[in-house]
C-alpha cells in the first residue's frame, strides 16, 4: 500500500580520468564465445535509474586471441565520449595492449599501454599537458580497466564464468597500478526478454582499491560468458544489456517445469501473465488470480528482492490450483499505460484475468477465487462485486479503513518513529490532511506550501482513487464467502485492518467469513523481527512464509464446498 507519497526506489576505483566508476553490459543473441569471429552489443547506463548513455561493444576472438573493442558517449554527469577503445589479450586471456582515445568533459585523453612480460608500459596524454610515461608491475593474468568504460568489463566476465567462490582476480588500471577483486557466490537467473529466455549466471564481487573501503557488485554474464550486466548499489549505477534493459523484459525469479506464459486480453491491450499448474493433476482445477499491490510491480510481486507471488504461486500448485498471475499494465511484458490508472482501472485488468481463467478448459468454472495482497485486496474487492465469475475471494494484508484513513496512519507512524520535534510532526500530518482535502476536493493547492514536485506526486488520478475508497461501501457488493489473512508484524497495514475487514464481511448475512492472522510475519509475508518499513531491505530469508500458502489453500477449499 502507498506510503507518505508511494516511495519506490567514493569511487570504487580511483581512475586516470577521474570520473566515477561504470560497469557494463552487451545485447541481442549471442553464439558461443569460443565458436564466433565477432560478437557485438549495446550496454545502456543508468544512474539513479535515468539512462545517461550507451556503449557499443565488440568482442572478437581470432588465432591471436581476444580483442575487446567499443565505443560511444555517456552523458553528464559522467560526461564523457569514447572514440574508440581497443583492448588485446592472448588466447588465455593474458593482457597484451590498449589504447584508449576520448574526451572527457571537453578535455582530450589518449591511453596507450603495452604489457612486456610482467611490465606495463604507458603513455597517457591528459588535456594539453605533456604525455606521462610510467611504467607498472603487472602480473600475467592481470585484467585490463580503464574506468569508466563498460567494454573491459566483458574480460571480467569471462573468467567470472569459471571462477570459484574465493578466487581473487587483478584488475590494472593504466599508470594508475593493481588492485584486487574477491568472488563471492554465484547463482543461476533467468531473464525473459520477448525473444527468448536467458539462463545468466549472477556472481557478487568486492573490488578492494588501494586507500578506499571495499564496494560490492553484482556481475551478470549469459550462457557464453559474455557480459550481461552490472550492478553497484552503492553508487546507483546499472549498466544493463539492451535487450535486457527492454521494459518489455523481465527477471524469472520463480518458475515451475509445466509454468505457461499467456497473453491476456485486456482493454485495448494484453496483460502479460503466467500460468502454473499441479504436477499430474487432471482437469478441470479449482483456479486463483493473485493480484498484486501498489506500484509498478511484476507478476512475481518482487518487492525486497522477495518474489511474494511466484512463491505464492507454486505453493498454492502444488496444494492443487491452477494459478494465473500476471504483470500489472505497463509493466514487464504487459501493455497498456499506468500513469493515469485507478484502483477502477486495475480492477478492470483483473476482471479480465478472471474472465480469461474461467474461459479455460483446463479451470473448474464453478472454483475460481481472487486472491489480492496488499492494495490488490482493494482492486481484488471491487472485481469481485457482483461478479458471478468469482467463486472466492481471499484478501492479504489488505486494508479495512479508508484509503484517506490508511495514509494518514501511515505518514503518522513514520513521522512517531523519527527524532523531529513534537511541533514540526503536529505541522506535518496537518499538511497531509490539507494535501488529501486539495486531492479529493481539487480545491485548495495555492494555499499550500510544498514544492511542485509534491504536488505532482499527489495530485493524480490513482491517488485521488486510493484516498477515497471505502471497503465498507464495496464489501456490501461482495456476496463471496472471504478469507482474510493479516502477517501479525505488518506495520504498512496493521493487523486492525483485518478485524475491520473482518467486522464488514460478517455484516452480509450467511456467507463464510474468516479471519487468520499469522505470528511472526510482516507486510511481505516474510519472518521479520520489527515487521517495519526500514527493517525490509536487511532481510536476510527471502521465503514467504509456508503458513501463508498453507492457510490460503485450506480457506479457499472451504469456500469453495460452501458454494457448492
Amino acid at each position: 500500500m502507498p506510503l507518505t507519497a508511494r516511495e519506490r526506489s567514493a569511487h570504487c576505483i580511483r581512475v586516470v580520468l577521474a570520473v566515477a566508476v561504470l560497469l557494463g553490459s552487451g545485447t541481442g543473441q549471442s553464439t558461443p564465445l569460443s565458436a564466433q569471429a565477432r560478437a557485438s552489443s549495446t550496454f545502456v547506463v543508468f544512474i539513479r535509474a535515468t539512462p545517461i548513455g550507451n556503449e557499443q561493444v565488440s568482442v572478437e576472438r581470432t588465432s591471436a586471441g581476444w580483442t575487446i573493442s567499443s565505443s560511444g558517449r555517456i552523458g553528464p554527469p559522467i560526461s564523457i565520449v569514447l572514440r574508440s577503445l581497443i583492448a588485446r589479450y592472448d588466447p588465455d586471456w593474458r593482457p597484451l595492449a590498449l589504447v584508449v582515445d576520448a574526451t572527457t568533459r571537453d578535455q582530450p585523453a589518449m591511453i596507450q599501454t603495452r604489457v612486456k612480460g610482467t611490465t606495463a608500459e604507458n603513455v597517457v596524454t591528459l588535456g594539453g599537458a605533456a604525455p606521462l610515461e610510467r611504467t607498472d608491475p603487472i602480473v600475467e593474468d592481470a585484467v585490463f580497466l580503464p574506468n569508466p568504460f563498460i567494454a573491459p568489463y566483458e574480460a571480467i566476465a569471462a573468467r567470472l564464468r569459471t571462477a570459484a567462490p574465493g578466487t581473487t582476480l587483478t584488475m590494472y588500471q593504466p599508470a594508475q597500478g593493481s588492485f584486487t577483486i574477491t568472488v563471492s557466490q554465484s547463482s543461476p537467473d533467468q531473464i525473459q526478454t520477448l525473444e527468448r529466455v536467458i539462463t545468466a549466471r549472477r556472481t557478487r564481487v568486492t573490488f578492494r582499491p588501494p586507500g578506499a573501503a571495499p564496494q560490492d557488485a553484482d556481475i551478470w554474464g549469459d550462457e557464453n560468458g559474455r557480459l550481461l550486466r552490472l550492478s553497484i548499489p552503492a553508487q546507483s549505477l546499472e549498466v544493463a544489456r539492451e535487450d535486457i534493459a527492454a521494459v518489455s523484459t523481465r527477471r524469472v525469479t520463480m518458475s515451475r517445469p509445466n509454468d505457461e506464459n499467456v497473453k491476456i486480453p485486456a482493454n485495448g491491450f494484453s496483460l502479460a501473465g503466467t500460468v502454473s499448474r499441479p504436477a499430474g493433476a487432471a482437469a478441470p482445477l479449482p483456479a486463483v488470480v493473485l493480484a498484486s499491490g501498489s506500484g509498478p510491480t511484476d507478476r512475481d510481486e518482487t518487492a525486497f528482492g522477495i518474489p511474494i507471488f511466484g512463491q505464492l504461486a507454486g505453493s498454492l500448485a502444488d496444494a492443487g490450483f491452477l494459478v494465473l498471475r500476471y504483470d500489472k499494465r505497463g509493466v514487464g511484458q504487459s501493455g497498456g499505460r499506468p500513469e493515469a490508472a485507478t484502483l477502477a482501472d486495475y480492477a478492470d485488468d483483473l476482471r479480465a484475468a478472471i474472465r480469461f481463467a474461467g474461459d479455460r478448459k483446463d479451470v473448474d468454472r464453478r472454483r475460481l477465487a481472487v486472491v489480492g495482497h496488499s492494495e490488490g485486496g482493494s482492486v481484488g474487492m471491487l472485481a469481485a462485486a457482483g461478479n458471478g465469475r468469482v467463486s472466492a475471494l481471499a484478501l492479504i494484508a489488505a486494508m479495512g479503513v479508508t484509503g484517506r484513513e490508511l495514509n494518514l496512519y501511515q505518514v503518522t507512524h513514520g513521522l512517531d518513529r523519527s527524532s523531529r520535534p513534537e511541533r514540526e510532526r503536529q505541522a506535518t500530518i496537518e499538511l497531509q490532511k490539507s494535501i488529501q482535502n486539495a486531492v479529493l476536493t481539487g480545491k485548495g493547492w495555492d494555499t499550500l506550501d510544498i514544492p511542485p514536485h509534491v504536488r505532482r506526486q499527489a495530485d493524480t488520478p490513482y491517488f485521488f482513487s486510493f484516498l477515497s475508497f471505502e471497503p465498507e461501501r464495496v464489501m456490501r457488493e461482495v456476496k463471496q464467502p472471504i478469507l482474510i489473512v493479516q502477517g501479525e508484524l505488518d506495520t504498512q497495514v496493521p493487523p486492525s485492518n483485518a478485524d475491520r475487514l473482518g467486522d464488514l464481511a460478517r455484516r452480509r448475512s450467511g456467507r463464510l467469513v474468516e479471519v487468520v492472522k499469522i505470528p511472526g510475519i510482516n507486510h511481505l509475508l516474510v519472518p521479520a523481527t520489527t515487521g517495519e518499513v526500514e527493517e525490509y531491505g536487511t532481510l536476510q530469508d527471502k521465503r514467504i512464509s509456508p503458513h501463508v500458502g498453507t492457510v490460503i489453500a485450506a480457506g479457499l477449499k472451504k469456500a469453495f464446498e460452501t458454494r457448492r
